[in-house]
């Protein structure tokens, strides 16, 4: 069967790449090295997205951009089958303490399932772009209760400018600060906070969950926000109210109204760390770009500079849901999961000849590194206490 490139998504759209010749072959770095950021041969200079249209080229031979519908169903499937088995559980367990043990694994096919709906927003499960929103909306807005529409938003121009301080959400003065110039003026509990944000980082990761919910709720049923089309609107509504009713009509059928309270927060707050842990590593303690010294960055600096990946095996590709892969998912967005961990030695080896640096690390490094990075950030308020 011939290998074609995936029809593009109404989700993510890659940046554009102008093609141009390979970059001529240079010597291979000793093993181990990690080659410092040169500046881009004079010829690329102008378009930096030639440096990655020959890494574009061999991904696309290789059929690593080709979906794996199959692989996602089968585990779908199996996420599936355990909420139903949690939800059989509850109901035969009853009013009884015992039921709490049911709320960690809810939270763990909880992320799994946050996983899919991440993948289906960026078309990595199927070409045809209704099938996958309607892959998203049951995970995100039914069985999650997060707005599809605010996410997609808000992690594309993420992924457009990835740690870019003016125009990446996820890097926006808000609880955390990410750059000691976004510092300035915060007093009070915010203070105390930037203060001590490194210590603080993983607690509040709990409540990530939560703020998730809360924040698509916000973008659906706020008139202010005129992003949505009022059908969209009235339909992602719908399915978070269902959501909503659902989750609290199973806790209070099955449990009393304290073991319910309980139980709700010991899903949510696992739930919230299992994502904070997933998400953390990426990014945090990387490359941060601005307009003047990312001017002439292309694609592929844009994105490797200024992402990391996480050393493991099958356990850690399974906890991370692939995210450990984050060079490569920032790359190639609409790639299947599975395929990422087999595009990495393309795009080592691609970087090596490049010279661009490609950090990879291990998981309990690439926290420190990220708390390390917001320990530094939070000094000028620790000095100045």
């Amino acid at each position: 069967m011939p290998r074609t490139a995936p029809a593009p998504t109404a989700e993510f759209v890659p940046a554009p790449v102008e093609p141009a010749p390979a970059p001529s072959p240079e010597t291979a770095l000793p093993a181990g090295a990690v080659p410092a950021a040169q500046p881009a041969p004079a010829a690329v200079r102008g378009g930096r997205g030639s440096e990655f249209a020959p890494l574009l080229r061999m991904v696309r031979e290789q059929g690593l951009l080709e979906r794996r519908a199959g692989w996602y169903a089968r585990g779908i499937t199996v996420n599936l089958l355990i909420l139903a088995g949690i939800t059989v559980g509850l109901v035969l367990l009853g009013p009884s303490w015992w039921s709490l043990l049911l709320a960690p694994p809810l939270a763990l096919v909880s992320a799994r399932m946050a996983f899919v709906a991440h993948d289906a927003g960026h078309g990595q499960i199927t070409a045809d772009r209704r099938t996958g929103r309607l892959v998203q909306l049951v995970h995100a807005n039914l069985l999650l209760g997060m707005s599809q529409e605010w996410w997609n938003d808000k992690h594309n121009r993420h992924h457009a400018n990835p740690n870019h301080i003016d125009k990446d959400p996820d890097v926006a003065a808000d609880i955390l600060v990410f750059a000691q110039h976004q510092t300035a003026g915060r007093s009070g509990l915010r203070g105390w906070l930037t203060r001590h944000q490194a210590w603080l980082f993983f607690p509040l990761t709990t409540l990530e969950g939560i703020a998730l919910k809360v924040y698509g709720f916000q973008a659906v049923f706020s008139r202010k926000d005129n992003r949505m089309s009022g059908r969209r609107r009235i339909r992602e509504g719908l399915l978070l109210v269902t959501h909503v009713v659902g989750y609290l009509a199973l806790l209070l059928t099955t449990l009393t109204v304290a073991q319910a309270i309980v139980f709700a927060l010991i899903h949510q707050m696992l739930l919230g760390l299992h994502l904070g842990m997933s998400f953390a590593p990426n990014h945090k303690g990387m490359e941060m770009s601005d307009p003047e010294r990312s001017a002439d960055w292309g694609h592929l600096r844009r994105q490797v500079l200024t992402s990391r990946n996480i050393r493991g095996g099958a356990v850690t590709d399974w906890f991370l849901g692939g995210l450990n892969y984050q060079i490569e998912h920032h790359l190639f967005p609409s790639m299947p999961r599975p395929h990422l961990r087999l595009a990495q030695p393309l795009v080592r080896a691609h970087c090596a000849r490049l010279g661009v640096p490609y950090t990879e690390t291990g998981l309990i490094d690439s926290y420190r590194q990220a708390l390390g990075h917001l320990h530094e950030v939070g000094e000028p308020l620790r000095v100045g206490a």
